[in-house]
């Protein structure tokens, strides 16, 4: 069974990344792969300093253990100032190579404002620096705010169905390309 694990990088109690990532969960679930999601909310991570211990931050190994176990990810993040948040940038920056490379990465965004593509393209380019294998099938929602219902479920079917073929490929590339 593929293993996959969610990270959200926001922080806002209601926030739209963290519903993204929990709809891609239910899909990729739906499809037989096991999904744990790292809610960064509850953990407490520090700031990264390039050390490669955090003995005062034990969230930090379970970050890391957590991800190394996995065979794939999916990574959501909140576009702000045109680029990733620093939430999701620090959260991989606690990483490195032993928990990072080889794994299969399915990438989304959510925007308060309209689609576009920076924050995906400069997360594809972190995964790629850390010889991961992102998929091509990316998710950007732009005015997150109308996306979703009270109950986080998706309003559009055209990006439902995007989540549907999001998923499929997550499964199926990380099938084929998982480490055993």
């Amino acid at each position: 069974m593929v293993k996959i694990v969610g990270i959200g990088g926001s922080l806002r109690s209601e926030s739209y990344s963290q519903q993204a990532l929990n709809v891609a969960a239910q899909r990729v679930e739906a499809l037989g792969a096991e999904v744990e999601i790292l809610d960064l909310r509850q953990m407490r991570l520090p700031f990264c300093d390039g050390g490669k211990e955090y003995p005062d931050y034990p969230d930090v190994e379970k970050l890391r253990e957590t991800v190394k176990q996995a065979d794939g990810l999916i990574l959501a993040t909140p576009e702000y100032h045109g680029s990733v948040s620093g939430v999701i940038k620090n959260a991989l920056d606690l990483m490195s190579f032993e928990q990072l490379d080889g794994k299969v990465a399915g990438l989304m965004s959510v925007l308060g404002g309209q689609v576009n593509s920076n924050a995906l393209n400069d997360l594809r380019l972190i995964m790629r620096w850390v010889h991961a294998w992102v998929i091509p099938e990316q998710i950007a929602i732009g005015q997150a705010w109308s996306a979703f219902n009270e109950e986080g479920k998706l309003l559009d079917e055209k990006l439902s169905e995007r989540f549907d073929q999001f998923a499929q490929s997550l499964v199926e590339n990380t099938a084929k390309l998982r480490v055993n």
